[in-house]
């Protein structure tokens, strides 16, 4: 069957030059785009139960946009002003540039990964006498805490904000061909505001080997996923379906 309508289970793209309007154009098909999950920050008094002093770390620990903002946040709702000495360790270049909207970059000590978390292992270890803050959601993934406890720094984990199901009822009567998800909170809105979903003749695209795992244990089909080495991106992967199944007559 051939490809008409895409939904996207992510914010629309702030950026004119995204690949997915690209996509839209150059395949001649309708991308929507809509939250299955948003992001609440927890206030103060969460933190403070949480026994979180911030005058007691010398580091942070930023892994995602969502990272930053609500440590700034929590740290203004505390009126806690942040040290210039303070030292941020940012999971990817992303994270980094984004850090810019509260600090004067060239005068803070910020330390960059490549991409995964992973990466950020050799600059934790290489400070290991600093007291770190993890500032995050409350669905970390695993592999964070795993590698830091293997670090064997002084670090403490904190949800600074909480992953939130989105209402979605506004789309139960609404057919789309291919539906887009980038993890299993994605999987999980679906099933939390559409019990009774089936696939039938709805493709799906996944993003990442946990988010393939959560559409397979719902007895769903993945069609259509990314990153392989042929499609390192969701657009990509898209558009090398969309190419092969719309051409067919």
């Amino acid at each position: 069957m051939k490809v008409k309508t895409i939904l996207v289970s992510q914010p629309e793209p702030k950026i004119e030059n995204s690949p997915y309007f690209d996509l839209q154009e150059k395949q001649k098909v309708k991308i929507d785009f809509r939250p299955f999950i948003h992001v609440e920050g927890v206030d103060a008094k969460e933190i403070r139960q949480q026994k979180v002093d911030l005058s007691k770390y010398t580091a942070i620990i930023l892994t995602s946009r969502n990272a930053v903002d609500h440590f700034f946040r929590i740290a203004d709702e505390m009126r806690f002003k942040v040290p210039d000495s303070m030292k941020y360790f940012c999971q990817s270049e992303a994270v980094a540039f984004y850090l810019q909207k509260y600090v004067v970059y060239r005068k803070r000590k910020i330390y960059v990964g490549k991409r995964n978390f992973a990466d950020l292992s050799p600059l934790i270890k290489k400070y290991k006498g600093e007291s770190f803050l993890l500032p995050t959601t409350d669905k970390l993934k695993p592999e964070v805490p795993e590698t830091l406890n293997a670090l064997n720094v002084e670090w403490k984990e904190a949800i600074f904000y909480k992953t939130v199901i989105s209402d979605l009822s506004d789309l139960a009567d609404v057919y789309y061909d291919i539906l887009v998800f980038f993890s299993p909170s994605g999987i999980e809105s679906l099933f939390h505001n559409f019990p009774d979903f089936e696939q039938k003749d709805t493709r799906i695209a996944v993003f990442g080997n946990t988010t393939i795992k959560a559409v397979e244990e719902h007895g769903l089909r993945v069609d259509i996923s990314a990153p392989t080495p042929e499609t390192p991106s969701m657009t990509m992967a898209l558009e090398k379906y969309i190419k092969e199944v719309n051409k067919k007559k």
